[in-house]
């Protein structure tokens, strides 16, 4: 090995700029095969990279392998040390005079000290990676971009002891004992794959072992590895990846590909999980679960988070991203996959309301202010600020809209051809439109606008009626808004769902039809509409676009109790609650009335599944109802959704507690029905509280005290959060002694207080962030209290600005840790355009504060800057 001094010198780091997809190259090396030898320690681990290159096309350009945060031991070519490599910025440069050649690294890195979670690091006294986005260059230098697919054999050495289980991607190979009280193990990943996929995890690990027989009788041993403590809780996870892997077989035809599958929990990471192929590494809040410990929302999301890491097998690592701008060609796909997993395994109109409910909290607003960007971007400055909604839930609408467009077999065919033709290779998003035009015969160029404009269409929407010709007319406009860099929108394909309701009879005048608006705006007629119609649009969510209609709150009471799509039922009832809550939160004049009847007639409905009518009696959110609005004013949007949160508990008190009753009477079961019974009791619970009843807190201790399951009990102490009561205090001091050594039910613990709306959060959270089990170095805890409270709308914009100045202070400190996930906490303050001109400019002013921060991280610094500028 070569020794040499200048292989210590630390390559300068380059200034941001910005990578655009139109500077778009082929790269000039590939590497066939990579062989890594890992040589185990915490605070100095040795890695040595042999790889196979080859020259990719008709140039002399030298080898360039991207690196961060390694120290240089030995550079070897072709077994031969060299001398005549040199740095460009954080890039090692290796002259190679052939068009092949096997290039061998040696570096040493301090998995201990690399607070980023980013590479190979240390949690809970366990090794790990992350590689995605741009990982693998902290642990060797090697071209970390996901167009050099790669074969990998990997070796690790590690003490015994100290770590006994060794995983890595593929299968294993061989394992074997050392003298010196070390041991070592083999794998193999037979799969060319992109570095950002690589993974390895050592540790003192259990495992929960399961099998599962693929469609062509291969038997897969499967493997959900944790701490021997957090064993029983992994029984769900098992569950749904077995459920998983036989959906994906039965809905798209794909099989699993290796012999095994490893899942690992770590307490450290900045994701929620990572699709490493044949090893998975999970955040442990998705993977541990108990009815004790995890509420039924916590359920389901471990449910989707494992089938979506593992639909990633197919739609992400066999077909891969030929660049970072083609992020939604996996993610957007995948996100569509596991949500109709997750529909088949429940309710498919609550997972919808769920699913459309998430889009407009987070993409909407992300879509409407200095962020916002298309589904395939155009430029970056740092790849992990584009782990967006917009690349995800946004890039899952636009596959559910070409699925409506084609139809089950023809999306169905063109997934079939996708997957077979591009198999093995990283591609672009203009390859999977294409192979459902060719699967299909359909011409989507218009609907390619959907991958390159941002912002949310908003469609506009008519009904008009001709009792003597018999005619109903319907117009629709739709205008998509500025954003930045984009002033100026072509008009999009928007397919609308549409039927027409008789507002006497409450019958179907028409049958459903989908409508493609392609064009600025369109007329259609309706003959021989008899009485007058009610429009139902945008069933089932058909397109991601804010609808404005002329239906007055007597159609959407009327819709609300009538329309035969869930989806759009509950719509209705979400838009009367939306008008009435704008409304008096402008005039500050209050007009319940309709509100509290069709909130009534949804109760008494015996026809209606609990946890739909859980979901459609719940208001808006203040941050929802603040988007409806031109300048956000949180005070009022609150005085307004709690003067109507308190008539409707008080006026509907003897239906409320009949709900509640009726949903407490059953012992756990993570059934729908149970989940529906469950979610029902809290909402039913929090009007009650709502309403003032005397006995309201006590009827809520009760609930927390006597609850056999974690939904149960956080929907008492969410309830209790927001009170004056005495018993909101019990609640908490008792919740906290009962899970204060488990780390994911303490995180419900800050979060629970920081969305609380009690006119003192501000000084709770404050004095939280001081308490001795509060941490920024677990992206988890920072998520819990400092994310909470940001989306807390009252609490965080505080007339003081204190609210700003609390995210500013945090975001500066953890951003010197983990660059990452402070920069995607600061979303909240560039939205300051939407308040008043105080609250605007103090939050222009803790912005500033963050951009000229010494040593600010790449990944705070463009979207600090953009936030400004946008």
């Amino acid at each position: 090995m070569l020794d040499i001094q200048h292989s210590l010198a630390q390559p300068d780091i380059a200034a941001p700029v910005a990578i655009r997809r139109v500077d778009y190259t082929a790269p000039a090396w590939l590497v066939p095969t990579t062989r890594l030898e890992f040589t185990l320690d915490p605070s100095a681990t040795r890695v040595i990279a042999t790889l196979s290159v080859t020259r990719n096309g008709d140039h002399r350009d030298p080898l360039k392998l991207d690196g961060a945060g390694q120290r240089p031991l030995s550079i070897m070519v072709d077994g031969v040390a060299v001398n005549d490599w040199h740095f460009e910025g954080e890039q090692l440069v290796i002259p190679l005079s052939g068009d092949a050649h096997v290039v061998e690294t040696e570096v040493e890195i301090a998995p201990d000290r690399n607070t980023q979670l980013m590479g190979l690091y240390a949690s809970g006294g366990n090794l790990c990676t992350q590689c995605e986005a741009e990982g693998f260059r902290r642990i060797t230098y090697f071209p970390d971009r996901p167009d050099v697919l790669s074969r990998y054999s990997v070796r690790m050495t590690a003490d015994k002891a100290r770590f006994p289980v060794l995983l890595a991607n593929g299968d294993p190979v061989a394992q074997g004992d050392l003298a010196d009280g070390r041991h070592w193990a083999e794998w193999n990943d037979p799969f060319p794959k992109p570095s950002y996929l690589f993974a390895i995890v050592a540790g003192d690990l259990a495992v929960n072992s399961g099998s599962f027989t693929t469609m062509s009788g291969r038997e897969v041993s499967l493997g959900i590895w944790v701490r021997k403590a957090e064993l029983a809780k992994t029984d769900h996870a098992l569950e749904a990846l077995a459920l998983s892997m036989a959906w994906d077989e039965a809905t798209y035809g794909r099989e699993y590909d290796l012999d095994v599958f490893n899942i690992v929990a770590v307490d450290d990471f900045n994701f929620g999980a990572m699709e490493n192929k044949g090893l998975n590494i999970f955040n442990s809040r998705y993977i541990l679960a108990d009815p004790d410990t995890a509420t039924d929302y916590d359920y389901d999301a471990i449910a989707a988070v494992v089938a979506h890491e593992y639909f990633h097998n197919w739609s992400g690592n066999r077909i891969t991203c030929r660049d970072w701008f083609q992020l939604s060609l996996k993610e957007g796909f995948t996100v569509y996959r596991d949500q109709g997993f997750s529909a088949d395994q429940g309710s498919r109109a609550v997972k919808r309301i769920e699913d459309v409910r998430g889009l407009r909290a987070s993409q909407f607003p992300e879509d409407s202010g200095p962020l916002a960007h298309p589904v395939r971007p155009e430029s970056y400055q740092e790849i992990s600020n584009f782990y967006t909604a917009t690349i995800y839930n946004k890039g899952a609408e636009l596959i559910r809209m070409m699925a409506a467009i084609l139809g089950p077999k023809n999306f169905r065919a063109g997934t079939d051809l996708y997957f077979d033709r591009f198999d093995g290779t990283a591609a672009t998003c203009e390859d999977f439109v294409a192979s459902m035009e060719e699967a299909s015969g359909i011409d989507l160029t218009q609907f390619r606008l959907w991958y390159s404009q941002a912002g949310t269409p908003r469609l506009s929407a008519s009904l008009s009626h001709d009792p003597a010709a018999r005619r109903a007319t319907l117009t629709l406009a739709q205008h998509v808004p500025a954003t930045p860099g984009q002033p100026d929108k072509a008009p999009m394909v928007l397919p609308l769902a549409i039927k027409l309701f008789g507002a006497d009879t409450g019958t179907a005048l028409i049958d459903e039809r989908l409508v493609l608006l392609d064009g600025p705006g369109e007329t259609i007629r309706f003959e021989g509409i008899d009485e007058r119609p009610v429009l139902s649009i945008n069933r089932g969510f058909s397109a991601p676009v804010v609808v404005e209609s002329d239906r007055s709150a007597a159609d959407l009471a009327f819709l609300s109790a009538h329309d035969d799509d869930p989806f759009a039922r509950y719509e209705a009832m979400q838009q009367l609650m939306l008008e009435t809550l704008v409304a008096s939160a402008s005039t500050g004049r209050a007009e319940h009335d309709g509100v509290i009847a069709a909130v009534a007639r949804t109760l008494e409905d015996p026809d209606l599944d609990p946890a739909f009518i859980a979901e459609a009696v719940m208001l808006p959110s203040e941050s929802f109802i603040g988007d409806q609005t031109r300048i956000v004013d949180p005070d009022a949007i609150f005085r307004a959704r709690d003067g109507l949160r308190r008539d409707l508990g008080t006026q509907l008190e003897r239906q409320w507690r009949q709900a509640h009753a009726r949903a407490g009477s059953a012992p756990f079961a993570y059934t729908p029905e149970g989940k529906g019974l469950r979610r029902l009791r809290s909402v039913a619970l929090a009007y009650i509280m709502a309403s003032d009843a005397p006995d309201a807190a006590e009827l809520a201790l009760a609930q927390f005290e006597g609850a056999d399951n974690m939904t149960d009990r956080q929907g008492a102490l969410t309830a209790l959060v927001s009170s004056t009561a005495a018993q909101r205090d019990t609640a908490l001091d008792r919740f906290y002694a009962r899970y204060s050594s488990n780390p994911l039910v303490l995180d419900k613990w800050f979060q629970t207080q920081a969305q609380s709306s009690r006119d003192d959060t501000g000084t709770v959270v404050a004095a939280l962030a001081r308490h001795p089990d509060f941490t920024l170095t677990n992206p988890n805890r920072a998520r819990a209290l400092i994310g909470a409270f940001a989306a807390n709308q009252r609490a965080f914009h505080a007339i003081d600005g204190s609210g700003y100045r609390f995210l500013a202070d945090h975001l500066i400190a953890l951003d010197r840790l983990n660059p990452q996930t402070a920069a995607k906490l600061l979303p909240p303050l560039g939205r300051w355009r939407r308040f008043d001109a105080k609250r605007a400019g103090l939050m222009r002013a803790e912005l500033e504060r963050i951009l000229h921060t010494p040593g600010l991280s790449r990944d705070m610094v463009e979207q600090s800057s953009k936030s400004l500028e946008g």
